[in-house]
């Protein structure tokens, strides 16, 4: 029977976890890095995407596998590349699979801060240079409101409206880029959490990664397409990776942290539809496609 972390206590499973990770972190030099980076955007399909393309027979999970943990899923990522970077190369290296045990499998990490982070990009590009860039975007209208009810899901955003959330974004980003650049260990929760507007002007973000890896190592997914025909989408990315395509299961094909509906202000879309539509016209360019938005 599998262990859930609530049968066991917090000391317990902090106890167990520092240890896999003090052994994963002595064993770094036999364990290679990532074989694609999942970079985001946040709430726009990147977790169901990441489980979806762990059902791919040569995808595998990062070290250690939820088999062997007190949890229900395996670590998406672990934030190196923008809130962990001070840790290190060894603690990083500590979260993938022994070289040995992947006998020819990939294993990739994401976040859905790396897209946004104005160091993440070159980070990555320094130390994993190889990798494929994995990007979903989604409708940035739908994916700032489904951010902002996120963050009040979690009692993390004390504004009680997205529209006074909106309205306070400017002051609360002012100087936050700026300082996570001087201060190589300054994490900031206001760019990374509160940036609703901000990080759905995909263009120059996706432009950053573009100027530290070539085209032809990025794979750019549209949220309302993956969903819609979730193997068709996995299929491009298996091919992106090298891989052949693998049929889907039907958990594969299940959305993850979906969010309850809600309904935004009329004036609200039509206001963000505007501030949106020179940026989804640059990104339609960089990618050279049309946009269903």
């Amino acid at each position: 029977m599998k262990l859930t972390s609530s049968a066991l206590p917090r000391p317990v499973i902090g106890a167990g976890r520092a240890a896999i990770r003090g052994y994963g972190m002595a064993t770094s030099w036999l364990r290679g890095g990532p074989d694609f980076l999942l970079i985001g955007g946040k709430r726009a399909g990147s977790t169901s995407l990441y489980f979806a393309l762990l059902d791919h027979p040569r995808i595998m999970p990062l070290f250690p596998s939820a088999r062997w943990l007190p949890k229900d899923n395996h670590t998406k990522g672990v934030h190196y590349f923008d809130s962990h970077h001070d840790r290190g190369r060894a603690w990083y290296r500590s979260h993938f699979p022994a070289s040995s045990a992947r006998a020819g499998k990939l294993v990739g990490e994401g976040s859905p801060y790396y897209l946004f982070h104005p160091l993440a990009a070159e980070r990555a590009a320094r130390e994993t240079p190889d990798a494929r860039i994995l990007l979903v975007v989604r409708d940035p209208v739908e994916r700032a409101f489904s951010h902002y009810r996120e963050r009040r899901r979690e009692h993390a955003e004390p504004l009680e409206t997205f529209e006074e959330a909106l309205a306070a974004e400017s002051r609360r980003l002012a100087g936050e880029e700026e300082r996570i650049v001087a201060d190589l260990g300054y994490r900031s929760y206001a760019h990374e959490q509160l940036s609703y507007r901000a990080q759905g002007e995909y263009a120059p973000h996706l432009r950053r990664w573009l100027k530290y890896f070539p085209a032809e190592q990025v794979h750019v997914l549209v949220a309302e397409e993956f969903y819609a025909d979730p193997q068709r989408a996995c299929d491009g990315v298996a091919e992106c990776l090298g891989l052949d395509p693998a049929p889907l299961s039907a958990e594969a094909r299940r959305p993850r942290n979906a969010a309850p509906s809600s309904k935004l202000l009329p004036a609200t879309r039509e206001e963000l539809s505007r501030h949106y539509a020179p940026f989804n016209e640059d990104l339609a360019g960089l990618l050279n496609r049309e946009l269903p938005w």
